[in-house]
């Protein structure tokens, strides 16, 4: 039971704390910590409520990875502990989408992730004249198969040449060997000035992100993309295919496919400096607006509220 994170003391503390009428939350899918709350709030009989955080963890292409491992535990116990949530959290309505298809009834509460406004002043953007150095196409998050960068660099292959001035930079913790797979694709297509690095925290990341043109994201599913919604903070426009919820972005949501992401890709590099620099500052003031931590966390504690008492029910709360 190590690998599924087990821990009788972890499951005690739970237990305590339902006995008491906490709110509890959980994040995630396929760990006992993930199981743990269900049981616990059974055990409660009535004092406690739950509330259960997928995280992404139902899209398809998710459920598709170590498939073999995930059916055996949302027969035993998965499914239950979802069913037995009083709300589950969503981050987006394709969440939501992925919730109702796996057969779940529960109310559903849709509030997106909130994220930190970096200091930009503090973090000033590269000069697009002065660097002397290719504008950069940057991609930061995990290296995984169902991030789809393997199309990125097959579509940078088919442009690079009307692009001479722009490099792709791929950053992040690289899973299941992906990263000398995407290299070794990029040699054999012969792809140019495509970097492919280890991951960047705290201050380093938002000096990434800031010493980028533009950001992509070209996965094929996704939850939220908290990298979407950094790079918007950080005054990047951003092109994101449709396997991730922004499609109500300024910025270009694309369907998948090597040609469309080649087209999406030379279209952006042609942008007037000025054009580029004016999509980023309206995804910052919608970042500002919409996804700052104090909006998202009256709204969970809303949400916290309601399921202990049942009344005002907020409107983020989509029921069955």
């Amino acid at each position: 039971m190590k690998q599924l994170a087990s821990s009788a003391e972890l499951r005690r503390a739970i237990e305590a704390d339902a006995a008491a009428g906490a709110v509890l939350h959980t994040h995630g899918l396929w760990l006992m910590p993930n199981i743990y709350p269900a049981w616990a709030r059974q055990k409660a009989e009535g004092r406690c409520r739950l509330v259960h955080s997928p995280r992404g963890m139902l899209g398809k292409e998710a459920l598709r990875i170590s498939a073999w491992k995930k059916r055996p535990i949302w027969h035993l116990w998965q499914r239950n502990a979802l069913a037995a949530a009083d709300v589950i959290h969503a981050t987006a309505m394709s969440e939501y989408d992925e919730i109702r298809a796996v057969g779940l009834r529960n109310p559903v509460a849709v509030i997106p992730n909130g994220i930190d406004l970096p200091d930009l002043e503090a973090i000033p953007r590269l000069a697009d004249v002065a660097r002397g150095t290719p504008r950069v196409i940057l991609s930061l998050g995990r290296i995984h198969p169902k991030k789809g960068l393997d199309r990125l660099i097959r579509a940078w292959a088919q442009v690079q040449d009307r692009a001479p001035d722009w490099s792709i930079r791929i950053v992040g913790p690289s899973e299941l060997g992906h990263d000398s797979e995407l290299k070794a694709l990029a040699g054999t297509l012969g792809a140019k000035r495509v970097e492919i690095s280890g991951p960047v925290y705290g201050e380093a990341k938002w000096q990434a992100y800031r010493g980028a043109d533009l950001f992509i994201l070209p996965t094929l599913n996704e939850n939220f993309a908290i990298s979407v919604a950094e790079a918007l903070a950080s005054e990047v426009p951003v092109i994101s295919t449709k396997g991730a919820p922004w499609s109500g972005l300024a910025i270009e949501w694309i369907d998948h496919g090597n040609d469309a992401m080649a087209a999406t890709l030379l279209e952006a590099t042609v942008l007037p400096d000025s054009e580029r620099h004016a999509m980023g500052r309206r995804g910052r003031a919608w970042m500002d607006r919409d996804f700052a931590w104090d909006r998202i966390g009256r709204d969970m504690a809303d949400v916290y509220r309601w399921s202990s008492s049942g009344r005002d029910r907020p409107g983020t709360v989509v029921q069955a």
